[in-house]
């Protein structure tokens, strides 16, 4: 028999259950494990265990109904068992064999899951072959809420079928349980409906802006499409309910409507043709109010509630402004006939309209936390998307609650503040932060909390182009979700969830999953001091993982020094810096090197926000090339601003900036006018250059020329009169839309020697 390795003794199992008591002894677990079940049911979830284990890289098991339980993994299904929770279970491990026991399929599949934790609980890669060693111990495990949801926009950016199926699993193997599927928005519709074909012919296709949006060999326009058969949309529902998950639809009313739109114009409150968009943000496009139109929502519906079997229904409300709707004379005719006092109370009435028929179809309507601005229906669910207060407001008025805010649960944001991020918007929500969350608000009576059904954390897909960026985006900041969704709030803990952590790390490799691996690098920051010919280095870790380093070019390991406080080097200096936890690197060592040049530049990752002008920082990705990688850059689309802070200009001549030009494809509806120019003193705006911020003295004042060079971008150099340490704010006048400068590299140019001069 092979070696087997020595167990965790918790299993570094995520969630957290709810009850873990150790136990003498360990059980061994072999490929002549045999898997037992009581019943046909157990049977499935044992046939589950043993698919998800040799996914995972462990030995191929059988099962088979009946027979002894000695030595065996035993999966049992008992009605009499007592639990408070569907999805509860119990699991006993030791020397002997197994015992997986639930009240239910959901409870055993649950157990499933944890069993299948502990079996990957394993040290780097020992004990991946047949042999696998599982601590004694029993787990008396329930969830704290009902409610553990993932939601996924395929609208903006369309996944596979099989990328869907792989998500799903990774949500059951986190126990979470409802899966939102966010079909329909501006930039595509993605769900068939055979009653509207066009909605698919017309609504599930777009050009994307720029040089995206082109054929390079043609020239011709490039769509972007696709959409869902019911067919495979069926496929998707039931490989969900194998895995004890309810897929929950989205169909978005009355905003973010275009392409819906697009394809039946008599839908809409505007003469203008519409199209589905390559843009960004909030549209003005509006479904009309008029009975034809809530005939076809209903319609929709009605193909819709046969796909879905789950009890929710979700209708969207959300940045639903009202101006095409306040400038229709029929919208305002519909109105004053109706007796409607305003255009948010005739929202109302659509959602109350529309809850009522799904009600007909006994299913339940939730909607974003805006339905709450009129005349809720008593039964509709509350999704509290704008932080925690639309939730409390809704369980005071007796509603259902999903917490899903923004601020803590929207896993577009980035993670970290490395250079190594994928596009998305760079305002972070770190996973320590995700964990944090608590959907109970303290504010909330005693009497209304039971109206909190649990959370959801949402991944809107403007800027995922990719599977591997999506998964980036979700991993590992949904095990922070799982775990407050399934463990106890008293039993939270973040520097043991930390622990954990890298032991999941090490599931994702084993199932294929692209986690992110920023929030376990190691982030540089450095202070030149010029004259003296040194350099300081301060080293950090997003998570405070400890970090081990090396001045000499070597791979650091577990006997390295151990960064404490910041390194004073002489210039050049080199540092290969890794984070480790349990004497392991978490993630691939990584080299900063600085030398007199290297510290007079700055890209855009490592340049500041403009304090108090720049507003909604992106980080976002170049038009082009069509296929493949694209360059990233970070600017704040209502007023584009870089600030350089503390920059050394002693013995410096000149600014060398270095700009791209991307499309600026966004719509900001009421926004818009937060959105500030400076004016431009000559034909195309110039590149402005301050000293002491952006109210302080101008430094320099460039020209920009009418178009970037042939490869989009072009290099500027603006000469400077100033000394000492200054923020630097760099910007460029005028109002450049289509189009918006972005800002790539920075460099200062030192003066030359007076022995150099010619």
């Amino acid at each position: 028999m092979a070696a087997v390795a020595a167990p965790i003794a918790d299993g570094a199992l995520v969630p957290k259950p709810a009850r873990l008591q150790p136990a003498q002894g360990v059980f061994q677990l072999s490929a002549a494990t045999p898997l037992l079940a009581a019943d046909g049911d157990a049977e499935t979830v044992a046939r589950q265990f043993a698919d998800f284990l040799q996914a995972s890289g462990g030995p191929a098991l059988d099962s088979a109904v009946g027979g002894p339980a000695d030595g065996a993994i035993h999966f049992r299904i008992d009605p009499d068992f007592d639990a408070a929770s569907a999805e509860a279970y119990t699991l006993d491990v030791g020397p002997d064999g197994v015992r997986v026991v639930a009240g239910d399929s959901a409870g055993l599949f649950y157990g499933a899951v944890t069993l299948w934790q502990l079996a990957t609980a394993r040290v780097g890669d020992a004990g991946t072959g047949t042999d696998i060693a599982i601590a004694a111990m029993r787990i008396e495990d329930a969830p704290r809420f009902g409610w553990r949801g993932f939601m996924l926009d395929s609208a903006r950016h369309f996944q596979s079928v099989e990328e869907i199926k792989k998500l799903l699993d990774a949500m059951a193997l986190h126990k979470l349980n409802v899966f939102h599927w966010h079909l329909t928005d501006d930039q595509g519709w993605r769900i068939e409906i055979k009653r509207y074909p066009k909605l698919t012919e017309v609504g599930a296709c777009r050009v994307p802006a720029g040089d995206g949006g082109v054929d390079p060999a043609t020239g011709a326009a490039l769509r972007y499409c696709g959409f869902y058969t019911q067919e495979q949309i069926r496929e998707v529902v039931a490989y969900a309910a194998e895995r004890h998950i309810t897929v929950m639809p989205e169909l978005d009313i009355p905003g973010h409507a275009t392409a819906a739109i697009a394809a039946y114009p008599e839908l809409g409150t505007t003469a203008r043709p519409l199209r589905p968009v390559g843009e960004w943000g909030v549209f003005e496009n509006l479904f009309n109010t008029e009975e034809a139109t809530m005939v076809f929502l209903e319609n929709v519906l009605t193909e819709m509630v046969e796909l879905f079997p789950g009890p929710y229904v979700h209708i969207g409300g959300d940045e639903a402004v009202k101006d095409q709707w306040q400038a229709s004379a029929r919208v305002q005719a519909h109105m004053r006939e109706l007796g409607v006092a305003d255009e948010m109370a005739m929202q109302g009435l659509m959602v109350e309209r529309l809850e009522k028929f799904l009600a007909g179809h006994d299913k339940r309507l939730i909607g974003w936390d805006e339905i709450l601005e009129a005349e809720l229906p008593q039964t509709a669910t509350v999704m509290s998307w704008r932080g925690i207060d639309g939730g409390i407001e809704a369980a005071r008025k007796g509603h259902d609650v999903v917490m899903s805010p923004s601020s803590d649960l929207y896993l577009d944001y980035l993670q970290t503040d490395s250079p190594d991020e994928p596009p998305g918007r760079p305002a972070t929500i770190t996973v320590d932060e995700v964990y944090a969350f608590e959907p109970v608000p303290e504010a909330l009576e005693a009497g209304q909390r039971g109206h909190i059904l649990g959370l959801q954390a949402n991944m809107w897909t403007e800027h995922t182009r990719f599977d591997a960026r999506l998964e980036h985006n979700l991993f590992p900041r949904l095990a922070a979700v799982a775990e407050t969704g399934w463990t106890p709030a008293a039993d939270k803990d973040w520097d043991d969830f930390r622990r954990r952590l890298p032991v999941q790390l090490q599931r994702y490799r084993r199932l294929g999953i692209a986690y992110a691996r920023t929030p376990f690098q190691v982030l540089a920051t450095a202070e030149d001091a010029r004259a003296a010919g040194t350099v300081t280095i301060e080293l950090a870790n997003p998570l405070d993982y400890e970090i081990r380093y090396s001045t000499d070019g070597s791979v650091p390991d577990a006997d390295s020094p151990r960064y404490r406080e910041p390194l004073r080097q002489p210039l050049p200096a080199s540092v290969v810096a890794a984070a480790f936890a349990d004497g392991r690197a978490l993630a691939e060592p990584q080299t900063f090197a600085f030398d007199a040049a290297s510290l007079l530049s700055r890209t855009d990752e490592q340049l500041a926000t403009c304090p108090d002008l720049g507003s909604l920082l992106l980080r976002l990705e170049d038009d082009g090339p069509v296929e493949g990688e694209r360059a990233i850059f970070n600017v704040t689309i209502f007023y584009p601003c870089w600030q350089w802070n503390r920059a050394d200009l002693d013995g410096i001549a000149a600014l060398k900036v270095r700009l791209g030009r991307i499309p600026y494809y966004f719509q900001l509806a009421h926004d818009e006018p937060r959105r500030r120019f400076e004016p431009a003193r000559s034909a195309h705006g110039e590149l402005l250059v301050h000293g002491g911020g952006c109210d302080g003295a101008l430094l320099a004042s460039v020209p920009m020329p009418a178009e970037p060079d042939t490869d989009g971008f072009l290099e500027l150099e603006a000469p400077l009169a100033a000394n000492g340490r200054q923020d630097l704010c760099i910007r460029v006048s005028g109002d450049t839309r289509p189009t918006m400068w972005v800002l790539d590299r920075v460099e200062l140019v030192a003066q030359e020697p007076p022995g150099d001069r010619r």
